[in-house]
C-alpha cells in the first residue's frame, strides 16, 4: 500500500475537485470581457461584501453538479484589505464532502485558517479559507495561495461518487 493510499484512509473526509478560481482585477468589467464576452461563460450572480472588500460576478462553466465557478471580483476600496485584485489568481476553490470533518482533521495537523471561520460563502455553501501562509503555530498554509473549501452539497457528492464508480469498474 503506498502512502497516499494510507494516508487516504486515515483522511475523514475527502478533496472532490474544483469548485472555483476566482480572478480579481482592480475593474471587474475588464475581466468580463475575456471571460463573458470571449469564452461565454454565463454570468449567473453577484456578490458584495464590505467586510471582504469585493464586488464580484460569480460565472459558470460547465453544467450541472460538476459545473466550475468562475468569479471575477474587484475591490469595493483599493486602498482597504483584503486586497481582493492582488494577486490577480485570488484563489482557487475545492469541494469538500464533509467541511466540518476537513477543517477539525486539518487544523489539528496544524494547518493554518484565514478569520473568519466556517461561514456561508457567496453562492450560499458553507466555506472556509485555508491562509496562504503557515505561521510558526500553524506550520502548514497555501504557500502563498489563498484556499477555499467549499461544502459539497449532496447532489456534487453523488455525482464525483458515480465518476469515481466509473473510473474502477
Amino acid at each position: 500500500m503506498t502512502l497516499a493510499q494510507t494516508q487516504d484512509r486515515q483522511r475523514p473526509f475527502k478533496v472532490l475537485g474544483i469548485q472555483q478560481i476566482a480572478i480579481g482585477g482592480p475593474d471587474k468589467t475588464r475581466l468580463q470581457k475575456l471571460w463573458v464576452d470571449m469564452f461565454g461563460l454565463e454570468l449567473t450572480g453577484t456578490f458584495r461584501s464590505a467586510s471582504e472588500n469585493v464586488d464580484e460576478d460569480i460565472c459558470t462553466i460547465g453544467a450541472g453538479p460538476l459545473r466550475v465557478e468562475v468569479d471575477l471580483m474587484q475591490p469595493l476600496d483599493p486602498d482597504k484589505k483584503p486586497a481582493v485584485q492582488n494577486t490577480p489568481l485570488n484563489h482557487v476553490g475545492l469541494w469538500i464532502d464533509d467541511l466540518p470533518r476537513a477543517v477539525e482533521w486539518l487544523g489539528a495537523r496544524g494547518v493554518r485558517f484565514a478569520p473568519g471561520g466556517v461561514r456561508r460563502g457567496a453562492s450560499g455553501f458553507d466555506i472556509c479559507f485555508v491562509h496562504p501562509k503557515g505561521s510558526e503555530e500553524l506550520p502548514i498554509g497555501g504557500e502563498g495561495v489563498l484556499i477555499e473549501l467549499v461544502q459539497a452539497p449532496p447532489e456534487v457528492v453523488k455525482a464525483f461518487a458515480a465518476l469515481a464508480g466509473q473510473a474502477l469498474g
